[in-house]
């Protein structure tokens, strides 16, 4: 016996010091990667010395003696930095990820090759101006230069992901960067898959007077009448939609309520406190880590450059200069059609168009996958653009048999200046110069929110399609292709796009809310991001005379829910309890607990409160209960909720109230008894995973921001390293957006919001302030993996000075990069 115990003890004892020395050997490799930033490196493609300084939270300051060496030092450090995030994008938008990840990225890779946003990228190379080639050429230069350091240096490959995943990295080239803007692109577009909705809701309803109830207009003129989609599309008839497809592993394509979205506004010299102008900017985007965003101040020949770039990207997407500061907003500009294309009954290589039938543009394409065979895909395009598989977007839902669905987008144009737009912004003096500047925008479109030392202005920038007035869905269902008043007739003149330049209230902004009332083709979107937060951002900026960088902080920070403010009393007016306490232990006795807690509630969706899960767990059950008998499974469509469905519903707006009858029981449910049900639904949701002491509850326990690693997030034990998880306030419709993921089984968890916040002020431009969502490093072994994470979370940023000698004195390391 003692000698089987002596045995035991020595394989435990062996078994141990070999996973510790497993352990010690993948931290030695994994730390191998971890950039050092005290050094000097020579390099081949600078013609000068770079200087990259860093600051405590690793933000690099940018010297060289010329402009394209500091987009060269801007390569580097994204390379240093964020090496797998920038293959990553780049394996996105080639249509590559198979090769590494299988077949769990063939559907995703499919759609990209359909696109063809690389090919595009790369013949939009030819087209940028001087300056932006040659800053292309650079950067791609610099982002070579480390990884020819990796190679000669054994560092780890670069990162940590590219263990896991054994592959060569090929150099960066002009046209990857290009390629990870479209990509961008498609990661903001969401006209597409509301087109797809709207074609699947119009097939589903009965009363087809109820669509604009489910999918309402942002109140205003302009809206058009629409048909029923199956009358356009013949043969398709609800019964025989297709099952809605899963989310692609790995897509870029946003899921419906989390495309792109932000916040900007600005004040005039004349509403600023300290008399100079003031910008404040958060855009929206899906949460990850490490965040979409990298911070950097260049030091160009036209002044110095600060703010947020994008890796992969030779630019300073969002930030400002001595003289200009610029903020980007989704415009929800209808960049986007869907076209119904007929196949040739005798040879399905033809599609019908307006002339007769004429050939699909084809060729093949090889996606090679890990471990398996490769598959061939046949790509083809008609004049409207590229024909995308049944199974994106529910697409097989609204195509009927014979049929193909097109895809019409600004973004799918090979002459795409967008790239020199962002790079000659940087270097302009005014809030005119920048305007004219971002006429070049093609794609993503959006509201750009301008300040000068005197001028504030906003202007929508991004090609602007040129319709027929007499389209049959006016663009917001699929049409049939073979009309040509469905199709586009070119890009409206740039002049049409909406401007705002000197208001003369003194203050500009914007929450993607509707931002102008124009008739349709002129109307810029019939699809809004926002009626809510718009309405609070409008009591904020004129409930003071004067404002300043503080108060315009507490702007973007702000948690108070307009909707709830609105809706709870709406739905509860029947509800609220004046006589004798139900007995303890009912759910009558906890209904009315409930009812109390959110009667004294100022809407608030602070993260320490119980009443903003009370108020979210009783709104998801409402709108379920109120559309699932009418919708059925396309219900789950609808997980996020609409505060204006909810408000036409219990304002019973032109009969909306009919929803709250449920069909398919004997008696007639009126809005009350629906509210009531929910509210209790609500509470057995609640009880049942947190608890029943209400008092106890917490909004940040399940309103958690996700900054979670695409790749490695979903492996055991390792994702508890890499995925940052943070308890945080706001919700769907508060100005600090926390979008909610609206699926089961953690309905509420922050998924989407503001990865970037930056706040300037002219009036003294060095007391300007920036964050990030997570930290500068895209190494998770890194203490700059998170630690802006921290600050972001508790609502406080950096400094951001452009003062060279303020940064060379905090520095807390400095790279030369020596030809």
């Amino acid at each position: 016996m003692a000698t089987l115990f002596r045995w035991l003890f020595r394989l435990v004892t062996a078994a141990l010091v070999l996973a510790l020395i497993g352990v010690g050997l993948v931290y030695y490799l994994a730390s191998r990667s971890l950039p050092e930033y005290d050094k000097t490196v020579p390099v081949t493609g600078a013609t000068s010395e770079v200087e990259i300084v860093r600051d405590n939270a690793a933000v690099p300051h940018i010297f060289a003696e010329n402009d394209a060496d500091v987009y060269f030092g801007l390569g580097y450090a994204h390379a240093q930095d964020r090496l797998w995030q920038m293959m990553l994008l780049r394996r996105t938008a080639q249509g590559r990820l198979s090769e590494l990840f299988g077949r769990r990225t063939v559907e995703t890779d499919t759609l990209l090759r359909r696109l063809d946003l690389y090919g595009l990228a790369r013949q939009s190379v030819a087209v940028q101006t001087p300056e932006t080639t040659e800053a292309l050429r650079a950067y791609s230069a610099g982002v070579n230069a480390r990884l020819a350091e990796i190679n000669a240096d054994s560092l780890g490959r670069g990162a940590p992901e590219f263990f896991v995943f054994d592959t060569s990295i090929a150099p960066w080239q002009p046209a990857d960067s290009i390629a990870v803007v479209k990509l961008m692109a498609l990661q903001l577009a969401g006209h597409l898959s509301e087109e797809v909705l709207r074609a699947r809701v119009s097939m589903t309803l009965e009363d087809d007077a109820r669509l604009a109830d489910i999918l309402p207009d942002i109140p205003g003129d302009g809206i058009a009448a629409l048909p029923e989609y199956a009358s356009l599309a013949p043969g398709l008839r609800p019964g025989l939609q297709e099952t809605a497809t899963e989310h692609a592993f790995l897509s870029p394509v946003a899921k419906r309520g989390l495309a792109g979205a932000s916040n900007a506004w600005a004040a005039a010299a004349s509403r600023s406190a300290g008399g100079g102008t003031l910008l404040a900017n958060d855009p929206h985007l899906g949460f990850t880590a490490p965040s979409t965003w990298y911070l950097a101040r260049l030091d160009l020949s036209s002044g110095g450059a600060i703010g947020a770039t994008v890796p992969g990207v030779p630019a300073i997407m969002i930030g400002r200069t001595e003289r200009l500061g610029w903020g980007l907003t989704s415009s929800y500009l209808d960049d986007q059609d869907l076209f119904l294309e007929q196949l040739d009954p005798d040879n399905p290589s033809r599609y019908r168009t307006p002339e007769g039938w004429a050939e699909f543009e084809t060729r093949r394409s090889i996606i090679e996958i890990a471990d398996e065979a490769p598959v061939t895909v046949t790509l083809r395009w008609t004049e409207n653009g590229p024909v995308l598989p049944r199974s994106s977007y529910d697409l097989g839902a609204v195509t009927p048999a014979g049929h193909v669905m097109a895809l019409g987008w600004t973004a799918l144009s090979p002459e795409d200046t967008s790239m020199s737009a962002a790079i000659e912004l940087m270097g302009v003096r005014s809030v005119d110069e920048a305007i004219d500047v971002a006429g070049m925008y093609v794609a993503p479109s959006q509201n750009l929110t301008l300040i000068d030392q005197d001028t504030i202005a906003m202007k929508m920038i991004g090609a602007m399609p040129a319709r027929d007035p007499g389209h049959q869905t006016k663009g917001r269902m699929p049409a049939p292709g073979w009309n040509a008043e469905n199709r586009w007739q070119g890009i409206l003149p740039y002049e049409d796009n909406p401007e705002f330049v000197a208001p003369e209230g003194g203050i500009v902004g914007n929450t993607n809310n509707k931002i102008i009332d124009r008739p349709f083709p002129q109307h810029v979107s019939f699809e809004w991001g926002d009626s809510q937060r718009v309405l609070r951002w409008r009591d904020m900026m004129m409930g003071r005379a004067v404002h300043t960088r503080d108060s315009f902080i507490e702007a973007q920070l702000d948690t108070v829910s307009h909707a709830a403010r609105t809706l709870l009393p709406l739905i509860g007016r029947d509800l609220w309890f004046t006589g004798e306490s139900a007995p303890e232990g009912t759910p009558e006795r906890q209904r009315q607990r409930a009812l109390d807690l959110l009667a004294d509630w100022n809407g608030e969706m602070n993260e320490h409160l119980p009443e903003p899960l009370l108020y979210a767990a009783w709104l998801r059950a409402l709108q379920d209960r109120l559309i699932r008998d009418e919708l059925g499974p396309l219900a789950d469509e609808f997980n996020h909720v609409e505060p204006l469905f909810i408000e036409r519903v219990y304002r019973d707006v032109d009969g909306a109230a009919s929803w709250c009858d449920v069909l398919r029981s004997a008696r007639e449910e009126s809005c009350t008894d629906i509210a009531r049900m929910a509210l209790d639904d609500a509470l057995i949701t609640i009880g049942e995973r947190w608890g029943t002491a209400l008092e106890s509850l917490r909004w940040g326990d399940v309103h958690q921001a996700t900054h979670d690693h695409p790749v490695l997030g979903e492996v055991p034990l390792l994702r508890h390293f890499v995925n940052i998880r943070q308890s945080t306030s706001g919700g769907d419709h508060t100005l600090m957006r926390g979008r909610m993921s609206g699926e089961e089984p953690e309905p509420f968890l922050n998924v989407h919001g503001a990865g970037y916040r930056g706040v300037y002020d002219f009036d003294d431009p060095d007391s300007s302030v920036f964050v990030i969502a997570t930290g500068q490093s895209g190494h998770f072994l890194s203490r700059h993996y998170d630690d802006l994470g921290q600050l972001w979370r508790r609502g406080e940023y950096i400094p951001m000075s452009l003062d060279a000698d303020l940064a060379r004195a905090a520095s807390a390391g400095v790279t030369r990069l020596v030809p």
